[in-house]
């Protein structure tokens, strides 16, 4: 395929998605000249771009969809549904013969005589406006006067946001003609198009410079001589790793705008009235995250129409609105991005979905009586599971939420469900920003290293050598650990990898317990040792081990080491962990009341306990005291290449310095936009806190919650970062980084 065809069918493919966002929009505002305009546009440029390239057919087809839009933008027919409906046909049937192209190199020998007669048929006077006079008159007036329906000579197709992850310079349109020439020359020369298997090869390579980064920030670490030299490499690799992840990055419309097209379709052909609504679409994800959602979002929202919002009658019947809506959302939350697909429809029936399973085989009786309802949502993602009555074109086949399910634990995600019968269900989709850099944390078991992904990490437990035997609690041969007064299931990584280990654990050795949460599902697992948190590359399995199911991946560690990447959600399967009847009650009660519990990290700091909400603390760094710098009498802490002030009203700092071996343990939170960084003696639990009342009990504490049956100050970021941010002056700051230069 030569190079100008290839971009022909860029373009055009760009114009059809930003046609077919349009036709969703005008059904709900046929009078809307300006989405006329642009539907107009994109039909336009592809039929003068084909008599060039020699593209007859598909030439012939745009131009029998030139005429009816025509008339439509000239006022002579009305934008009703079967117009709609014969112009959202011509998008697929356009759409088809460049897919044939693109695949064999022409438009192939079929015709689209049905297609353009139907087309035809609908330019005819049934379909026109029908007005007095004084109203045509008005009509006319207006549409004369809108910018969007000038007639212009034909213009390259404007880029919509396109499926590739650069942007394709915008052109020239009809809506554009008031600005300067000099801007579209501008934006001309500061874009290109850059060919996705080439971001792919600058992120693999990437992923290697953190790989060799990682191994040179260890080699070097006790070589003075070195320090300058690895924190500038270090610094550097973060700006690129970040930069080549900024050109990867895609906002979630680009998939958020077929789901109109698929609720107008699917909610028609069910007979349902539906009302979608979208939110968060400026919200970016990895360009190959966003392919890999695709089919899971489109299943969801076809599962959402068909299973969850209930036919105008029955709504009205239950006293409801007969239009259901249906919401999409997308919001980042830390490391992932959550895309939330919720309906007021009739919710899942638990009782009919246990049912279903045992009549399936899907689980025996015995094991359904005793799972909870959080747990019985579950089993709609298993293989074959369907609660429909019969098999349509839409549902009943027993594929679909499984697909949902696959896909997105595929890319490292999560899949969530609520609901609640008679108001809706919920649909969440968690997913990481990019698959091939994530944190983890290193863990130690029979002498080897393994990688824990720290988005399914909730906090530490260090149970001290002697101890064990009293902290950890047997149930005939299951491990329980009393966590804040909630006993907390067990797995002992050790016994997981070699099930013929036998024996308790020794009482002469630490024991650390990492609790997780999969699924909805906490567990401890428990390890012989921890090392440094690291950002690894993730590295894809053998298939020899994916069958295993207690990996995600593999990766080299900053010493060179081999290291197998831990599922978190495979690994609670295997172990057989179930929710809790107290955690059903819990996440009950939090969804009943719409808020979830308020946690803090409990610090101590200078013989003094303090709080910090979870919720803002991003890392927590052990480093020696030697990597603190100093900004006049500030202390500073080179952190991933950025300055990181550090507050020390405690004098940690000064109580490390007298020490035998000076280590400080310093808290990175975030305040808004900036980082700020906590030094802390301890960090002593997690916990859930109560607020009691507005207290300005010091300069750094602006209420207390009770913690652990203590009153304890909340650390106020704000206040720490703007005092920070007032003593370290920009001069200052530029000094610093030239030094570190």
């Amino acid at each position: 395929m030569d190079e100008l065809t290839r971009e022909f069918l860029i373009e055009s493919q760009e114009g059809l998605d930003r046609m077919e966002r349009c036709l969703t929009e005008l059904e709900e505002r046929p009078q809307d000249t300006g989405l006329l305009a642009d539907i107009f546009r994109s039909v336009h440029t592809i039929k003068g771009t084909t008599g060039f390239l020699g593209f007859k057919r598909l030439e012939k087809l745009a131009h029998a969809g030139e005429n009816l839009l025509g008339l439509l933008r000239d006022g002579k027919l009305a934008a009703n549904p079967p117009i709609i409906t014969g112009l959202l046909q011509l998008l697929d049937g356009l759409r088809a013969i460049l897919r044939m192209i693109e695949a064999e190199g022409g438009e192939g020998a079929s015709e689209d005589t049905a297609l353009i007669e139907k087309l035809e048929e609908l330019q005819a006077p049934a379909h026109a406006v029908a007005k007095h006079p004084e109203a045509a008159k008005t009509t006319a007036h207006t549409h004369a006067a809108s910018p969007a329906a000038t007639a212009l000579p034909p213009q390259p197709a404007a880029s919509a946001e396109p499926e590739g992850p650069a942007v394709s310079a915008p052109q020239s349109s009809e809506t554009e003609t008031a600005r300067p020439r000099a801007q579209a020359s501008s934006a001309a020369e500061s874009t290109l198009r850059v060919d996705v298997a080439l971001l792919n090869r600058m992120m693999n390579l990437v992923g290697e410079l953190v790989l060799t980064r990682n191994q040179v920030l260890q080699a070097t670490s006790g070589d003075p001589r070195m320090t300058l030299l690895s924190r500038r490499l270090d610094m550097v690799t973060a700006d690129l790793r970040e930069s080549v992840m900024k050109a990867r990055m895609q906002p979630v419309s680009n998939i958020f705008s077929k789901m109109p097209r698929i609720v107008r379709d699917v909610s028609q052909l069910l007979g349902r009235r539906v009302r979608l609504q979208m939110e968060g679409q400026e919200t970016e994800l990895d360009k190959s995250l966003i392919e890999a959602i695709k089919d899971p979002l489109t299943h969801a929202v076809r599962n959402s129409l068909d299973h969850g919002i209930e036919p105008p009658e029955a709504r009205e019947a239950a006293g409801k609105d007969p239009e259901g809506t249906l919401k999409l959302r997308a919001v980042q939350e830390g490391s992932h991005v959550v895309i939330e697909v919720s309906d007021d429809g009739a919710g899942i029936a638990v009782d009919k979905v246990r049912n279903k399973a045992i009549e399936r085989g899907l689980i025996p009786a015995e094991r359904a009586a005793q799972m909870g309802e959080r747990e019985l949502l579950q089993l709609i993602f298993l293989p074959g599971f369907s609660t429909a009555a019969k098999v349509t074109s839409v549902s009943g086949r027993g594929v679909g939420m499984d697909v949902v399910r696959t896909n997105v634990e595929r890319i490292g995600g999560k899949v969530e469900i609520d609901s609640r019968a008679g108001k809706g269900a919920t649909l969440r989709l968690r997913i990481p920003l990019t698959l091939a850099i994530i944190p983890a944390l290193i863990v130690r078991s029979l002498g080897q290293s393994f990688a824990l992904p720290q988005g399914a990490l909730s906090e530490l437990v260090h149970i001290p050598p002697g101890q064990a035997a009293t902290a950890i609690e047997w149930i005939d041969d299951a491990p329980l650990y009393r966590l804040r007064g909630r006993l907390l299931p067990l797995v002992f990584l050790d016994k997981l990898l070699m099930p013929g280990r036998n024996g308790k654990p020794g009482a002469s050795r630490d024991h650390f317990i990492a609790v997780l949460d999969a699924d909805g599902r906490c567990f401890g697992l428990v390890v012989d040792g921890l090392a440094d948190p690291e950002e690894i590359v993730v590295k894809p399995l053998s298939p020899a081990l994916k069958g295993v199911g207690f990996y995600s991946g593999a990766t080299v560690l900053g010493n060179a080491d081999l290291a197998l990447i831990l599922d978190p959600g495979s690994i609670a399967m295997k172990a057989g962990v179930i929710m809790t009847a107290e955690e059903e009650a819990l996440r009950a009660v939090d969804d009943i009341k719409g808020a979830t519990r308020i946690e803090y990290l409990l610090v101590e700091a200078g013989g003094r306990q303090a709080a910090v909400p979870l919720a803002d603390v991003l890392r927590i760094e052990q480093v020696p005291l030697s990597r603190i710098e100093y900004i006049g009498y500030r202390p500073v802490l080179n952190f991933e290449g950025h300055l990181l002030p550090v507050e020390d009203s405690a004098g940690v700092l000064t109580a490390a310095a007298d020490g035998p071996n000076p280590q400080i343990v310093v808290v990175v939170c975030r305040e808004g936009n900036r980082h700020v960084g906590i030094a802390v003696t301890h960090v002593l639990d997690v916990a859930a806190g109560i607020d009691l009342f507005e207290a300005g009990t010091g300069q750094a504490a602006s209420s207390v919650t009770l913690l652990k049956e203590r009153v304890t100050g909340i650390i106020d970021l704000d206040s720490v970062a703007a005092l920070l941010a007032g003593v370290l002056q920009e001069t200052e700051w530029n000094q610093m980084a030239e030094a570190v230069r």
